[in-house]
């Protein structure tokens, strides 16, 4: 099946590791080229080899905090020198949380908002010009099932991540006359790094693996009993990205293996 994104240029914040690494891999192999955005710049180009070496296609990596204003500009600047401007953006780079309403500090209160909202408002309304300019594109807002159906222990990044949600929705609005589709995408339990990296933190010095840890969270809350590969919701984003896609606009999807517990 022709996607229709050959010689796109996609931007993907968040890209060198992880479901922005197999978004990357994903849209390459569609003859897509990649801009990999990483705040550590050495993992950015690491995996903009991987991927220019795997696809035959033309990547770029940048080294910056889209957490903060310059960085956002920096990434559009860089981008735009390199392409031109963009035809995908991946709002993507985000992380979790771990506190409670009465002890979380406003300044990690600022940081979530900066980095899941503001990083898309910024990059969001900085690519959009050439979007315009190029007839048209894609935006994707890489959310959470906690945008709805919030977990306890991380209440700022459930509150963040529902705000992008809803930026999501106001931005698709604005966008769709000039051809720019804009979506988010909620997914459930994914095994990123992450999930690995604290899986294996709580279980050391136990009788327990991490991945019995990893298999007791998708029995306790996923109806299919286990994550998902950040490759198997890679091919949800490339999917949207394309022109094959061309009614779904202004929409929120869960991919999260039936985790949902009501009807959205």
């Amino acid at each position: 099946m022709d996607l229709g994104l050959r010689d796109k240029v996609a931007v993907i914040t968040g890209g060198s590791i992880g479901i922005g690494r197999a978004v990357a891999h994903g849209l390459a192999a569609e003859g897509a080229h990649v801009v990999i955005a990483a705040r550590q710049v050495e993992r950015a180009e690491e995996a903009a080899a991987e991927v220019a070496t795997r696809h035959d296609t033309r990547t770029l990596a940048v080294g910056v905090d889209v957490a903060t204003a310059k960085g956002c500009e920096q990434l559009i600047a860089e981008t735009t020198k390199a392409f031109g401007g963009a035809d995908i953006l991946i709002n993507n780079a985000g992380t979790g949380s771990n506190e409670t309403i009465r002890e979380a500090a406003d300044d990690k209160w600022q940081y979530y908002w900066d980095l899941h909202v503001m990083a898309a408002v910024r990059l969001g309304r900085g690519f959009a010009p050439s979007m315009i300019e190029r007839g048209g594109g894609v935006i994707l807002h890489n959310a959470s099932i906690c945008a709805t159906q919030p977990l306890w222990y991380e209440p700022i990044y459930n509150t963040t991540k529902a705000a992008l949600v809803m930026f999501s929705k106001n931005l698709a609005n604005e966008l769709i006359p000039h051809n720019v589709r804009v979506n988010a995408i909620n997914l459930g339990l994914t095994l990123t790094p992450d999930w690995v990296k604290t899986a294996t933190q709580l279980t050391e010095g136990t009788d327990r693996t991490w991945k019995d840890y990893i298999q007791g969270i998708a029995d306790e809350w996923a109806p299919i009993k286990r994550f998902a590969s950040p490759e198997e919701v890679a091919d949800f984003f490339v999917f949207l990205c394309s022109s094959r896609a061309s009614y779904s606009v202004g929409t929120t999807y869960y991919v999260d293996g039936g985790m949902t517990k009501c009807v959205v």
